[in-house]
């Protein structure tokens, strides 16, 4: 082989070398983007799927809230709802034993707690005692009676 030959010949493989390597370089490159594209691609889909529970989270707290409002404001209303109750039973078994001659409702206190009455005081016999827990008994509403009533018969 001559010199011309074997420098043409060491050139080629040269050049070809140094081709081969800057298509490897690109194709690493290239391969490194993708691979780096795939990463944001994949962090940004997590990052969607996070914030998504975390609304969902919300929401589910959102409601559960909303339960809890609702919740408190029927037994709020409940509670309000007994004590009226409760006033009326009052109002109703006063002006009922005022009806009765035999028993003074300025002698007797009557308080409701939830439907049970409870009358404290003095009648003027064992007879207007009972009569009064029967009275008493009979008013809508009534649930029991504690009748806590004395006797005390009436000065002459």
């Amino acid at each position: 082989m001559n010199k011309h030959t074997l420098t043409t010949t060491a050139a080629a493989v040269l050049l070809a070398g140094v081709a081969l390597t800057g298509c490897g370089k690109r194709e690493s490159a290239e391969s490194a983007a993708a691979n780096t594209n795939d990463g944001v691609v994949a962090q940004a889909e997590q990052k969607g799927r996070d914030m998504q529970a975390d609304a969902s989270r919300g929401m589910d707290q959102a409601k559960q809230a909303g339960r809890d409002v609702a919740q408190d404001a029927k037994a709020a209303t409940d509670k309000a709802g007994d004590k009226v109750a409760d006033a009326v039973i009052t109002t109703t078994v006063n002006a009922e034993l005022a009806k009765d001659s035999s028993l003074s409702a300025l002698k007797i206190n009557v308080d409701t707690d939830n439907g049970r009455v409870a009358l404290r005081g003095t009648a003027p016999s064992e007879a207007a005692r009972e009569r009064a827990t029967q009275l008493a008994s009979n008013v809508k509403g009534v649930v029991s009676v504690d009748n806590q009533l004395s006797v005390e018969p009436a000065k002459g």
